[in-house]
Order: C-alpha cells, then structure tokens, then sequence
C-alpha cells in the first residue's frame, strides 16, 4: 500500500516541527489524523484546532478507536520517542505498519520530483526562501518545511494543482535521515562538522553527504557553495551530476556589491552559466549568510521554471523563517532579535550580520548550549563565536534527548572566552539581569527552549516603554 492509501494516520511525536508538516500534509489529502506529543505547545494548538486529535499522556486508552485498526492505520514516529513508549510498543506488536518519519518522506519523494536541500546550517530557511518563491508564482508545487514560515505562519506550503507537483524538503543529516529521499536535485549549503555524538568525526558526516549526492539521478544539477568546491566537484562530475557552484564575489552564481538600504541587503545576482544578471535584488531578511541562501535557492527556482521577474518579486516579499534572524521587537531604545543559532558558525555568522546592520549599537547575547555532546564537541568554536559580542549571557545547557556528562556544562564554554563580559544566568534571574544593564542591542540564541524566554522578554521590554 502507500502512504496516501489509509484512512488514518497516527502520530507519535506529533509537536514536532518536522512531523507537523507531514500531519498537515495528510490532512490536506482528507486523512484523519491525530497523535501524541509529550508537552503542549502553541504549534500543538495550531494543530489541534485544525482538527487533529492530540493528547499529552502516553496512555492507550487516549488512542481513539478508529486509529486501533491495523487496516485502516499508519503511524508514524520520530526517533525521540523512547523505547519503552506504551503506544510506540502496541502498534509495534499489533500489526501495524510503522514507519519513521523520514521513510515517509522518502515514499513521498519517490513519486514526485523533489528538490532537496541539505547542509549542517542553512538548509531550513534556504529551503523555506525555495518553497516561497515557487508558491508566490503560483506554480504547481508542495513544500514540507522544518521551519514555520513567517508570510504564511505554516510548515506546510501547498499550491497543488495536479497529481505531479514538485517537492520541496529540507534534507537532514541527522541519524543520516536524509538518505531515505529520492531527490531529483539538491542545494547543498556546507558541511561542516555536527552532530559527532552520531558520526564519531567529520570525515564520516563527509562521506554521509557523498552518499546523498550519489541519490540525484546523473545529469541533474547539484548546488554547492563554492568553499566546497575542492571536495565535491570531482565527485559530482564522477557521477555524471552537473556541479554548480555559488558564493559572493565566487562561484558559477554569485551575489555582489552587497549593502545595507533601509535594513534590508541588497545586492547583484549573477548566474553565469544561465546567462543571467539582475542588479539591485532586495532581501529583507538580513545577514550574508541570507544572501548566500538567497541566490541558491534563486538558482535552483529559475531553473525549474521561475521567471527572473517573480525571483525579484519572491525574494522581495520574503519575510524568513520564525527563529531565523527574527525580529521581535523594535523600539526607540532597544533592537530585540531572535535566532536559532547552536553552532559555532551560525554563532558567528549572526554576529557579523546583526554589526553590519547596527554597527553602532552594544550588543548583548543571551544563548543557551544545545546538547551536552555538542557542548563537548565545539566548546572552543562557541569561545569564539561569543566572543564577537560586547555582553554574553550564557544559560545552562539544554540537554534534549541527552543524559549529562561529567564536565560538560556552560562553565566549560565561559572558561575558554576570552571576553571579560560574561556571566552565567539561571533562567528565574535573567529578567531581573537585563534590567539592570538596560541593553540597547539583544539577542536571544539556541535551539533549546529558549523561545519561552523570547516571550518574557518581548513582555519586559513593551511593559517598559
């Protein structure tokens, strides 16, 4: 059977910004759906008044009746679900088919074209800017995010016209997920070091990419920025792949003469190959790390079938990618940006691109570790990283998924700073901190639960004006 063939769909897992996506994408082929997730959550909200059935509590007896037959159900899970999980192991032993999510989103790529995006940092708000710029033209297509895309408040873009539209996924590394799609072209943004708890070392992450590369079928088009030249041109002209390369100032697409006009980057795309030059391109989004996502994303749009026309309109309508260089708040005397940044080089890209924007300002970073083993693993690149700010507010560790380690925890990453303006804080006493220092520049950093901070904030400095 495939996926679309069942009635129902089930959950486990369902709060997740992943998962989301594909229970939206079930509801919009008529399936009933509904799921668990361990805690509430305003996307858990969204859902449920979507008309999801969702439930907090690992308990059978939650599981409405019609999602108990074997027949008539598919149940999908994420690998954060625990082992010993009391409904993960009832449809486990009882017959059903039980698929992770990203066998799912492999059976889904399999029937369609799709155009991937992969990276150790970009991949969610470059695929997010692809999705847009298709959808704004209205052409035929679908997009399964790992963000919620701020000019539609969703994960999930569709404008489905017929049986056959182009796909848009964001391709993960993680666990090696993203080897179970079927990618007709891909945008591959970096391949810098992460996740080492799962690969053992870089070299290993390297050679998962290659084996995703070899996944595009010979003489379709592989996107990489141009620092990767060196590792993976060779490899794709092996394959029989067209390799093309991007940057600024470098590279067969390339973005030049980038300045700041009214907050906003603009800059001049050319794509050499296409013969295709478009001067003053306007992106709201700020950060050069943005504009290198921008003209990938452009790039691989206009060759399947964007009008240079609607590149220029889509990426000047494109609001981002909530938790990717957001704005939260803008006053008279402060500057208030949130981000999702948990690894050295989004640390540092971020940085560059909040002075370039405000150069004059005092910059206060509030970032919270992402995983004790990440931690562990670039606790000199974070050092450094922070450093680049003038006032550094470091939060315990988020562990997630993760069981402490011995000497791992926030300490280690003050001891290597060399900025003497750093300090420890415990959630309860931030408020009170910021306060006190009155900083006129901040930004909230990670991927934990920091965004439940982001609201206090935002409410502290409003009750304020």
């Amino acid at each position: 059977m495939k996926v679309t063939d069942y009635d129902n769909v089930y959950f486990l897992g369902i709060g997740g910004i992943g998962m989301s996506s594909l229970a939206r994408w079930f509801v919009d082929r008529n399936k009933q759906v509904a799921g668990y997730d361990r805690t509430p959550s305003p996307l858990t909200d969204r859902l449920s008044a979507e008309g999801m059935d969702i439930h907090f509590e690992d308990n059978l007896n939650f599981i409405p009746d019609q999602f108990k037959d074997p027949e008539t159900t598919l149940v999908i899970y994420t690998p954060a679900i625990p082992k010993n999980h009391a409904e993960l192991n009832f449809f486990n032993s009882s017959g059903f088919k039980v698929y992770k999510r990203s066998e799912v989103l492999g059976l889904i790529t399999k029937d369609h074209k799709t155009l991937a995006v992969a990276g150790t940092h970009g991949k969610t708000t470059t695929s997010t800017m692809l999705a847009h710029l298709l959808f704004d033209a209205d052409m035929n297509m679908e997009g399964l995010l790992g963000g919620i895309a701020t000019n539609y408040n969703s994960n999930l873009l569709l404008n489905r016209k017929d049986e056959d539209p182009v796909v848009v996924v964001e391709a993960d590394e993680f666990d090696r997920t993203f080897l179970r799609l079927n990618p007709n072209s891909a945008i591959i943004t970096n391949m810098d070091a992460d996740h080492l708890d799962i690969y053992g070392d870089h070299s290993e992450l390297v050679k998962s990419f290659n084996d995703f590369i070899k996944l595009i079928p010979k003489g379709n088009k592989v996107y990489f920025h141009y620092s990767l030249k060196d590792k993976l041109e060779d490899q794709v002209r092996a394959n029989g792949q067209v390799g093309i390369s991007y940057g600024i100032n470098e590279g067969d697409i390339q973005a030049s003469n980038i300045r700041v006009e009214n907050n906003a980057f603009v800059f001049d795309f050319e794509y050499k190959s296409a013969g295709i030059k478009i001067d003053g391109l306007v992106l709201h989004q700020p950060g050069f790390h943005n504009v290198l996502n921008a003209i990938a994303a452009g790039a691989m749009a206009l060759d399947n079938g964007l009008s240079v026309e609607k590149l220029v309109s889509g990426l000047d309508s494109y609001l981002g990618v909530k938790r990717r260089f957001e704005y939260i708040s803008i006053t008279e005397k402060s500057v208030f940006i949130d981000d999702y940044a948990h690894h050295p080089t989004e640390i540092s890209s971020l940085v560059d691109s909040v002075r370039k924007l405000y150069p004059e300002k005092k910059m206060t970073l509030i970032f919270q570790p992402h995983l004790y083993t990440r931690t562990r693993d670039f606790a000199d690149g974070f050092a450094a990283s922070l450093d680049k700010a003038d006032d550094v507010l470091l939060l315990p560790i988020y562990p997630a998924r993760e069981e402490p380690i011995e000497g791992v925890n926030s300490e280690l990453i003050l001891g290597k700073m060399n900025n003497p303006n750093k300090i420890i804080v415990e959630k309860e006493d931030l408020l009170a901190l910021l306060r006190a220092r009155e900083p006129e520049l901040i930004l909230t950093v990670g991927a934990g639960d920091i965004d439940r901070e982001v609201i206090r904030i935002k409410n502290m400095i409003e009750a304020e004006l």
